[in-house]
């Protein structure tokens, strides 16, 4: 038979050694060819890996000014700059790159986002390249320098280009399927030669032939993985999926590329001590003024009319004296029947009164009487229709509801036709230009010593407070404090709850940053968000203790000059 005639032409003692040298050589080809002998996608099996994933080739610097990033997409470098202590983007600044072994710097185009750009053709040669970024510009001067490695399978391995293109080549000519078919066939027939060179005690031959072997079956297994997996989350190994995107590191850290940092809008500032007096935090509410406020009653009670514009809303702004409502008295019908009779007999006595008015002024222009009896006539007649007057005023005459302050209708509890009771409040009127907090403030602090405050209101922004005075009378165990807002917004309202922070107490000298840099970590504990490097954040568990409205101490877990998150820190928390 054919294979037999074939391995006794050169399965002698004189071939032997060709035939395993060569058979261990194609076993290692074959082996370094398989797709597991290779690194995976977005790992560097070189030094310690600091990001994990897909990432475009960049290149990061830092100094006490910049922070320079440089992203490679293709052979376009665009430059992201910013204020190293704020974060603060930087664009107007003109950035000079001088790459590699380069004589003459090659200067940076602007960007219409706020991004410089360079393009050049070294970077499409795999491999390091130290880039020296000179920057110049109303920010400062400053000399950064960096190292952009160009990713490429010519720096993963020597000699890998020639394997690698073998193997591009070989697999763009058959399929996957046609693949398996043939590294079947392959396989087979390796461990049928080495079987038989086995049997006829080749034992040179028979190893290199059964590595071959091996190395064949496992590339059929790498390739029917390969096959089987999805193609859409399969990348190639030199056309990779690009995912530049935020990502949450084994370790914790935050990885927050500058694009997105700049939609974010992400600030930091430079930790510093700072001297201020501790705080304390106090419950209160809104309270109007008491000079710029007034409730409107009625002393009598009644029905309640409208006058001629109608009822004042809630909302309309009145000015002192203004007409808000009319209330028509009701009498008990007792009262009614005794003015009913007193009307009467003030009538019954007018009509004699005016009967003997005449005939007195009849005699005194005869002169037979005295002018002294017509005039007190006529003055027992002016009395007598006054009481009149007065009766039916009683009756009919309604009491008129004015403002007793200038301000706007901040209640209004009646509508036409409506009875209403003797010192029912029936309007409120308030300043809203003019309000006070009142606080309570216990035991453990002195309300004597409280200084400057503000208050927080849910969804709003916070208020500037002026200490008023405190009640020396306690209610309910605690001390009554009120403070003046400084320019309250049209929309605060009476009854409001707020929590008021105020100072007390002898200075400290601590670090002091926003309330909002402070987050809550999944366990629970307050962290701030260091800014480690460029693009990496690292969570920092402090201890905290209130400020003011906006601020807070932080007593443990940072140090001076850290780089912390104070602006969208609650967003570099969600980062996973």
């Amino acid at each position: 038979m054919f294979p037999f005639g074939f391995f006794r032409a050169f399965g002698g003692s004189r071939f032997s050694a060709r035939v395993a040298a060569a058979g261990i050589a194609g076993a290692l080809l074959l082996a370094s060819s398989m797709p597991g002998a290779q690194a995976h996608e977005g790992h560097d099996h070189g030094s310690g890996e600091t990001i994990a994933g897909a990432l475009a080739p960049r290149v990061a610097a830092r100094s006490d000014i910049f922070d320079l990033v440089g992203i490679l997409r293709g052979d376009r470098l665009v430059i992201y700059l910013d204020r190293a202590a704020t974060n603060e983007p930087v664009t107007t600044a003109d950035i000079a790159v001088t790459i590699g072994d380069a004589a003459d710097p090659v200067n940076t185009e602007w960007g219409a986002d706020g991004t410089y750009a360079l393009t050049s053709p070294q970077f499409k040669t795999a491999g390091p390249i130290e880039l020296v970024f000179s920057i110049t510009g109303d920010a400062g001067e400053d000399l950064l320098a960096g190292t952009l490695t160009v990713p490429g399978e010519a720096a993963a391995a020597p000699g890998g280009s020639t394997i690698g293109t073998l193997r591009t080549w070989l697999t763009s000519l058959v399929s996957p399927m046609w693949q398996m078919v043939l590294l079947a066939i392959a396989t087979a027939g390796l461990a049928l030669y080495g079987t038989y060179f086995l049997l006829r005690r080749y034992f040179a031959q028979a190893t290199a032939f059964a590595l071959m072997a091996v190395a064949g079956g496992g590339l059929l297994f790498e390739t029917a993985r390969g096959a089987g997996s999805d193609p859409a989350v399969r990348p190639a190994a030199s056309g990779a999926t690009i995912i530049d995107s935020p990502r949450r590191q084994p370790d914790g850290h935050a990885f927050v590329p500058k694009p997105t940092q700049r939609l974010l809008d992400v600030r930091t500032e430079q930790l510093a001590p700072q001297t201020a007096q501790r705080a304390v935090s106090l419950i209160g509410r809104i309270i109007a003024d008491p000079n710029s406020t007034s409730l409107v009653q009625s002393i009598n009670g009644g029905r309640v009319m409208a006058p001629d514009g109608g009822l004042p809303r809630i909302g309309q702004a009145v000015r002192k004296g203004d007409l808000l409502a009319r209330i028509e008295p009701t009498l008990p019908q007792a009262d009614r029947t005794t003015i009913l009779e007193k009307l009467g007999e003030v009538e019954q006595l007018i009509a004699v009164a005016e009967a003997r008015l005449r005939r007195i002024r009849a005699l005194v222009e005869k002169a037979v009487a005295p002018q002294s009896q017509l005039v007190d006539a006529e003055a027992e007649m002016e009395g007598l229709r006054k009481r009149r007057q007065v009766l039916l005023e009683i009756r009919v005459e309604p009491e008129a509801l004015r403002a007793q302050t200038s301000g706007v209708i901040a209640a209004a509890r009646v509508v036409p036709g409506q009875v209403v009771q003797a010192q029912d409040v029936l309007f409120q009127v308030v300043d809203p230009k003019s309000l006070w907090v009142e606080a309570l403030v216990y035991g453990e602090i002195d309300p004597a010593g409280l200084g400057h405050a503000t208050a927080t209101v849910s969804g709003r922004p916070p208020l500037k407070l002026r200490f008023q005075g405190f009640s020396h009378a306690l209610q309910q165990h605690a001390s009554i404090v009120q403070f003046v807002v400084e320019d309250p917004p049209p929309n605060l309202g009476i009854g409001l709850p707020v929590n008021v922070i105020a100072t007390s107490g002898e200075p400290v000298t601590a670090l002091i940053v926003p309330k909002d840099a402070v987050v809550r970590s999944a366990n629970g504990e307050a962290i701030l968000w260091r800014h480690e490097a460029p693009e990496l954040f690292e969570p920092r568990p402090v201890r905290t203790a209130p400020f003011d409205a906006t601020r807070v101490i932080i007593a443990a877990g940072a140090a001076k000059g850290d780089r912390v998150v104070i602006r969208a820190s609650d967003l570099v928390n969600q980062v996973r």
